[in-house]
């Protein structure tokens, strides 16, 4: 850190300190339920985007929640801070830091042997263009829809040779990772969205409807969702870029691709890596998370007759439990089989557990802050005060959809969680809408297109980690890289909310968000010529 930047942290951690002294007059009971609830991630965000470091500024984030929480008793501090927030992270995510430590040693084993090596130089002679190496990018997350971490992960580690070979910088490849991961599990029944938004819908609320029935019919008003796919498939045929991304873009064409971490310069043990030994892996790893998914959800169970169908047992399954039981069977099978094709030694394949595991400790450390984070700003009644704010907007029915995504951004956004986000949010706007009311998906869709909206432009969000993570780059770069675009499609998704608020008919609605992003993009881009002339 430069030392303008240390002067400005230290600046902003005497502004928050002051500030948190004034909160403190209040003595607590005001402060629950409030706005007071938000100002822990608004102030990590806030630092993390001056600072451009993150670590330091989610700490601050949590240290501020747990004193509101304590009113500033120094051994309540430190027990909101240490039980009810590192470690209450790190038990929440025990499976999925042990998922990202599994895939991080399946990245190092697949690099040893060659095999992505050989998978660049397939991609070489396939790919030709840089809008091909995009567009299969764009493939490959749309495929993996199961589940958002697994998508990040997956696709940084397989893509990744391709667009470096076609100067397409790390923090473009984190955008198109970021844009397939949440937006496309969000429109996806057979997922762990689909499972987790069913989870928050009860009977009594949604009449006859199950919650899985609920979500399917509230894909087509996705609009942020189903937008930004859009926007992705545009602006690669369009070819150009524009905002933060036009100028990492640039440096990319001149070699500096803006790839971080440790890179792999141990001498391969092998050279015969061949594209099969990339493909087979992904193979595994893609089969053997699904089964346990499904294991996990009771679909092999002879004795739940209800989830032994496949959806349903997507709908009850629990992916911090199913994914890390999916992948360590699938690393046992893919050093076998690598150890096998003699592509790696016994001993090789163990020096990559170290390797994969220290590759993926700064996004387990982001993580747990970040999830830190989470439970403080839960503790202070952050779903309260959003529960007031829906109240008081629920005058004006056409234009509640519009509404409800802004607040979904907005809470999405500062704390850094989709599943959070309509767990808050569902049950109120199932509580708005009557079964009958044809805004009800509208509004349902809305609240999930909000909340993917937030979770995407949040530098504290788990997925946007996820894909820094993925694809190898710096993770303040990425949030700043991809916001402009990101902004964009919530622009037109919200005008699109309150066309659909009057409108509440798909058929006509998604058709014409679809037109209005392809025209935005065509007036940016002759506004980005106008600027570079």
């Amino acid at each position: 850190m430069t030392k303008a930047k240390k002067i400005t942290l230290a600046v902003a951690a005497v502004v928050i300190i002051a500030l948190m002294v004034v909160a403190g007059v209040t003595k607590g009971e005001n402060i629950a339920g409030s706005a007071w609830s938000l100002f822990p991630p608004i102030v990590a965000i806030g630092l993390a985007l001056i600072t451009k470091e993150v670590y330091s500024s989610l700490f601050i984030g949590v240290l501020s929640g747990a004193l509101l929480h304590s009113n500033f008793s120094f051994t309540g501090t430190m027990d909101t801070l240490i039980g009810d927030g590192l470690i209450g992270a790190v038990e929440g995510n025990a499976g999925i830091f042990i998922f990202l430590v599994e895939l991080g040693i399946i990245v190092a084993l697949v690099n040893h042997a060659g095999a992505a090596e050989a998978f660049g130089r397939w991609a070489e002679k396939h790919i030709k263009t840089k809008v091909g190496a995009m567009l299969a990018t764009f493939a490959l997350g749309v495929l993996i829809f199961i589940d958002d971490y697994f998508n990040c992960l997956t696709v940084g580690s397989v893509m990744s040779p391709i667009t470096d070979s076609k100067k397409i910088s790390r923090a473009k490849l984190a955008y198109l990772i970021d844009a397939t991961a949440a937006p496309v599990c969000m429109i996806a029944p057979i997922s762990s969205w689909a499972a987790a938004v069913s989870s928050n819908v009860t009977p009594d609320v949604a009449g006859d409807m199950t919650g899985l029935e609920l979500f399917v019919r509230a894909i087509p008003f996705n609009f942020y969702s189903l937008l930004t796919l859009v926007f992705v498939i545009s602006i690669a045929f369009m070819g150009f870029d524009y905002g933060k991304m036009a100028g990492v873009e640039f440096k990319a064409q001149n070699g500096d691709l803006g790839i971080i971490g440790a890179k792999d310069t141990e001498e391969k043990e092998t050279s015969r890596g061949s594209v099969l030994d990339i493909l087979i892996p992904i193979i595994v790893l893609i089969v053997a998370c699904v089964l346990a998914l499904m294991y996990v959800g009771g679909f092999f169970d002879a004795e739940g007759d209800y989830y032994r169908d496949f959806v349903g047992a997507f709908g009850n399954t629990d992916a911090t439990v199913g994914l890390p039981w999916g992948g360590l069977v699938s690393l046992v099978i893919i050093i076998a089989y690598l150890i096998c094709r003699r592509h790696l030694s016994f001993d090789g394949a163990m020096k990559a557990i170290p390797q994969g595991f220290v590759a993926m400790v700064p996004a387990i450390l982001i993580l747990t802050f970040a999830n830190a984070l989470k439970n403080t700003t839960s503790l202070l009644g952050s779903d309260d005060f959003v529960n007031s704010i829906m109240e008081n907007a629920s005058g004006f029915a056409a234009f509640l959809p519009a509404v409800i995504f802004v607040v979904a951004c907005f809470i999405a956004f500062a704390t850094g969680t989709s599943w959070g986000t309509f767990g808050i949010l569902i049950p109120i706007v199932l509580s708005v809408f009557t079964a009958e009311d044809p805004l009800l998906f509208v509004g349902i869709s809305a609240c999930l297109a909000g909340a993917v909206c937030g979770d995407h432009c949040s530098p504290i969000s788990d997925t946007t980690i996820m894909a820094s993570a993925g694809a190898q780059c710096n993770h303040i770069e990425h949030v700043s890289t991809q916001l402009p675009y990101a902004i964009t499609v919530a622009a037109i998704s919200f005008v699109m909310y309150i066309f659909s608020g009057f409108v509440p008919n798909a058929w006509i609605a998604l058709p014409v968000g679809i037109v209005l992003t392809v025209a935005t993009l065509f007036v940016i881009k002759m506004i980005t010529k106008k600027k570079s002339a």
